[in-house]
């Protein structure tokens, strides 16, 4: 079984649309000029409400300091353990099901921390260039 690394699944997301919208933003633009024209508070609100998410998304990560906590690499392997045995009792416990999917989302967040220091750059840059295609969309 393959494990998620929830950051290099956000940043591999955000490359997806990043690029596409590098290669459609001249094909976009004109589209979103003429919807606004027939449904503008949707339009307005579907743009501006996304660019704020993606600001609260960027300030998140680049408030995320891992490198200060001890033993987390440890900690990760810790949750990559529940993750497997979670994912082994699963079928077993049929009517815990939320309670295993709440834990293994958490789980899936600190086993990824690790990881996010090496491209935590990499997504506030991806999410910069995102929000700057938005704006340009949302003029």
């Amino acid at each position: 079984m393959a494990d998620t690394n929830l950051f290099e699944e956000l940043k591999d997301v955000l490359q997806d649309f990043k690029d596409f919208l590098d290669e459609n933003i001249s094909v976009i633009q004109p589209a979103m000029v003429a919807l606004k024209a027939i449904i503008p508070d949707q339009i307005n609100d579907l743009l501006s409400k996304l660019i704020d998410l993606i600001n609260k998304l960027k300030a998140e990560i680049e408030n995320l300091d891992v490198s200060t906590i001890p033993g987390l690499a440890e900690a990760s392997e810790f949750t990559e353990k529940i993750k497997a045995f979670l994912e082994a009792a699963k079928n077993l416990l049929p009517e815990s099901s939320d309670e295993i999917n709440d834990v293994l989302s958490v789980a899936d967040v600190v086993t990824s921390l690790p990881s996010l220091d090496e491209i935590k750059t990499e997504i506030i840059a991806l999410l910069d260039a995102i929000i700057g295609h938005l704006n340009t969309l949302n003029s």
